[in-house]
C-alpha cells in the first residue's frame, strides 16, 4: 500500500527492478533528457535472494557512474512510498519533458492526451495499458502527476519512464491538425460508439477524468466525439483510466485488422 500522506508529494524515488530496469533502458538508449540514476540503495539482509538483481545493477552502475550501496530495511522504507520495493530503490534526477511542436508528432501515428485522473496511481494505471496498446506518445498539460514519478513508475510497470511525453501547448489541438491528425475526443453528448467510430490513424485521442471531464474548448475542435457503450444500464461513469485503456485498444484493433 502506498502511505497516503506521502501519495501526492514529488518523488524521484523508485522503488524495485521493473521501475528501475526502466530507467536504466533509457540510459542504455541514449534517450534524450531521461533522467539520470544518482545512487541505488539495497537491504544487506535481502543481498543474497538478489543477486542477479544486484550483479546487473552493479554492472550498470560502473557503465554510468552511480553507485550500488548498501542499506537496510528501516532506511528503505523511511524513504520509499509503497511497500513493494523489494528491498531495492534508486533515487535518481528529475527528468525534463519537452513541450510539444510539430516536429514531435510523427506521421500516420497514435497519441493519447489523459486530463483529469485524480490520482497518481490511477494515473500510471492508465498509461501502463495505453502505453501496451501501442501508443506513439502521451500529451500532458503543465499541471500533471509525472512529480509523483516513483508512484507513477511503480504502477505504471515503468511505461512512464519508456513513453515519449511532451507537454502541451495552448495550441496542441492545432498542431496535431496541421499534420492531418483527426482529433477525437470521449464523451457522451453528441457522440458515437466506439464500435461505429472511424478509429483509423493518424489520431489524437483525448480522455478527462470522472469528474471534470474536457473542456469545452477542447470539444469544440474535435473531430469525433466517442463514447463507450455499456452492456447494461448502468449511470456511473467509468474510470479514465478504464476508459482510456478501452478506446486505446479499439483503436488498436482498428488498425492491425
Amino acid at each position: 500500500m502506498i502511505k497516503e500522506s506521502n501519495r501526492f508529494i514529488s518523488s524521484c524515488i523508485f522503488e524495485g527492478m521493473t521501475s528501475i530496469r526502466a530507467i536504466i533502458d533509457n540510459l542504455k538508449a541514449n534517450v534524450p533528457n531521461a533522467r539520470k540514476v544518482e545512487k541505488i540503495l539495497f537491504d544487506k539482509e535481502k543481498a543474497s535472494k538478489k543477486a542477479k538483481e544486484l550483479g546487473y545493477l552493479r554492472k550498470m552502475g560502473e557503465l554510468f557512474g552511480f553507485p550500488v550501496e548498501e542499506s537496510n530495511e528501516s532506511e528503505i522504507s523511511s524513504l520509499s512510498i509503497g511497500a513493494s520495493h523489494g528491498g531495492i530503490i534508486a533515487i535518481c534526477s528529475e527528468r525534463n519533458y519537452p513541450m510539444l511542436d510539430v516536429k514531435s508528432i510523427k506521421e500516420n501515428g497514435f497519441y493519447v492526451m489523459i486530463e483529469g485522473i485524480e490520482d497518481p496511481y490511477n494515473f500510471g494505471y492508465a498509461m501502463r495499458s495505453i502505453y501496451a496498446s501501442g501508443v506513439d506518445g502521451f500529451i500532458f498539460s503543465k499541471r500533471n502527476w509525472l512529480s509523483a514519478a516513483g508512484v507513477v513508475c511503480r504502477s505504471s510497470a515503468g511505461a512512464s519512464e519508456r513513453a515519449e511525453i511532451y507537454i502541451a501547448t495552448d495550441n496542441f489541438i492545432e498542431i496535431f491538425k496541421s499534420k492531418d491528425y483527426k482529433v477525437v475526443c470521449a464523451d457522451i453528448k453528441n457522440s458515437i460508439s466506439i464500435y461505429d467510430a472511424d478509429l483509423k490513424k493518424p489520431i489524437f485521442l483525448i480522455v478527462g477524468g470522472e469528474k471534470r471531464g474536457i473542456s469545452s474548448s477542447v470539444l469544440s475542435n474535435a473531430d469525433q466525439i466517442v463514447r463507450i457503450d455499456y452492456g447494461r444500464e448502468f449511470d456511473a461513469a467509468l474510470s479514465a483510466a478504464s476508459a482510456s485503456t478501452i478506446i486505446a485498444f479499439e483503436v488498436f484493433k482498428q488498425n492491425n485488422k
